[in-house]
């Protein structure tokens, strides 16, 4: 299954204030393992980035202003996201921005499925801080590179700490899946994971027998 880790930053934080976005970034993932395709592009927001989002992300008004719109991306966008699950730290906040620059270029809402890994730390971690910073805390995440926010190394760390939340130990490898026996069913908040009973062999469970008899010390009762 592919999947797309997605991040955005903002000229500020309320749609109905007239905010923008000013940097999309998107990494692919194929079974869990990032693949070489990714997503990116800095935009022109045709405003001014409050005195807070700048403090967040450091991108100028005078940089953003040499950058393309979102009207000459939205297609590219479109496409590179097309038929793929989307996994969004906060979704609401990054789905109503996208939502609105797509409006504003004549284009239908995002329908791709979407998973918040806001909420799945959430009920993982009930009353834990699930930050992006805290979940790379709670889980040896290196997020050194991470001085200010900005949408790839977002997506970086997004996507280690999603793996981790799910439960997968981070793919290091680029394993295949051949025989199709483990399959991932994402119901609502709750994840669940069906994977493929190994059972030992005659000749296994005869040496293992033999094993417990010439080795082990008899129990006293």
């Amino acid at each position: 299954m592919k999947e797309i880790v997605l991040d955005t930053e903002t000229t500020g934080i309320s749609i109905k204030d007239g905010h923008r976005i000013v940097e999309i970034g998107c990494i692919e993932l194929e079974n869990l393992i990032p693949t070489k395709n990714t997503f990116h592009c800095y935009l022109n927001p045709e405003r001014k980035v409050s005195e807070k989002a700048f403090q967040v992300h450091g991108y100028s008004d005078e940089f953003l202003s040499k950058q393309k719109k979102f009207s000459d991306v939205g297609d590219d966008f479109l496409e590179f996201i097309k038929d793929k699950r989307l996994i969004i730290h906060n979704a609401e906040f990054d789905i109503g921005h996208l939502n609105n620059e797509l409006s504003l270029f004549g284009k239908n809402k995002i329908e791709n499925e979407i998973i918040d890994t806001l909420t799945l730390a959430r009920d993982k971690y009930p009353g834990s801080q699930v930050s992006l910073d805290a979940l790379c805390k709670r889980f040896r995440i290196d997020n050194s590179r991470r001085t200010l926010h900005t949408a790839l190394i977002d997506c970086d760390l997004l996507a280690k700490v999603y793996i981790n939340l799910i439960d997968q130990k981070e793919p290091t490898l680029n394993f295949e899946t051949t025989n199709n026996q483990e399959k991932n069913q994402i119901n609502g908040n709750k994840t669940q994971y069906f994977k493929k009973v190994i059972y030992p062999s005659e000749l296994e469970t005869k040496n293992h027998q033999k094993y417990l008899k010439e080795h082990l010390k008899k129990n006293f009762f």
